[in-house]
């Protein structure tokens, strides 16, 4: 769901407060948007490692090389540049490179769709001539944890050190999964409820039809979906089924 974020340092500390708090992301119908973010990792073709973040095949040269080329200008942190912007549409890192793009808020489903092969046509357009390709899979079919880069974000050194606190498998999830997520919006409190029940009761319909992480470390695995099973052993204070729903 489309939310607005709150404001730095300031928590809810009540259900009033909360639902005001969602209260300013209702929209009219006529302003509804879809919103997709797309993930895929990224390998170096000769040898299938995912790439770095340095180097002349690394991910800092992709995304200067994709914003000099095509017009995004780039965010960093400090001097190093961690995400591009164009207009409302943003492409960011995952912890290992895990390429991301956070579409705009747009009309239709066939407008994103347009959005996603527009991005991939400008990525590979890079890629190719740095012996770079780009793998959409639910998680990493083939290196080791240990054997995935980290990307220079702070956030990350972060999580990095605390995931392992509160999970076998986080640092999985950081390095080693990708996944496909949309955010829409929501008129009033009951339809927000309408859409998280049916979203809720839909995932495990998606999972399914979209099942496509059945290796781990060049070997199957025994999951049609090792991206799903990581989820159950992540954080239980932030991820799995909400009882109340």
């Amino acid at each position: 769901m489309s939310i607005p974020s709150a404001a730095p340092g300031t928590p809810i500390s009540s259900k009033d407060e909360l639902v005001a708090y969602l209260a300013q992301g209702e929209k009219p119908q006529a302003d509804w948007r879809i919103g997709t973010e797309h993930e895929k990792f990224g390998f170096r073709t000769d040898d299938l490692r995912p790439p770095t973040f340095e180097g002349e095949r690394g991910i800092r040269h992709l995304l200067e090389t994709i914003a000099d080329r095509y017009g995004w200008d780039i965010a960093r942190e400090g001097e190093t540049p961690v995400a591009l912007t164009r207009g409302k549409a943003n492409i960011t890192l995952e912890p290992a490179g895990q390429l991301e793009l956070s579409g705009a808020p747009l009309e239709t489903v066939h407008d994103t769709c347009s959005e996603v092969h527009t991005h991939l046509e400008e990525v590979r357009s890079i890629a190719d001539g740095m012996g770079l390709g780009f793998l959409g899979m639910g998680f990493q079919p083939k290196f080791k944890r240990d054997e995935m880069p980290w990307m220079p974000k702070g956030r990350y050194k972060i999580m990095r050190e605390y995931m392992p606190k509160v999970g076998s498998l986080g640092l999985d999830m950081m390095t080693r999964t990708c996944t496909v997520q949309v955010n829409l919006d929501f008129s009033s409190e009951a339809d927000m409820v309408k859409k998280f029940r049916v979203g809720l009761a839909l995932q495990p319909i998606a999972t399914a039809l979209f099942a496509d992480s059945p290796f781990t470390e060049g070997k199957p695995n025994g999951f049609l979906s090792y991206r799903s099973h990581v989820w159950t052993d992540t954080d239980a204070d932030r991820t799995g089924m909400l009882d109340f729903v």
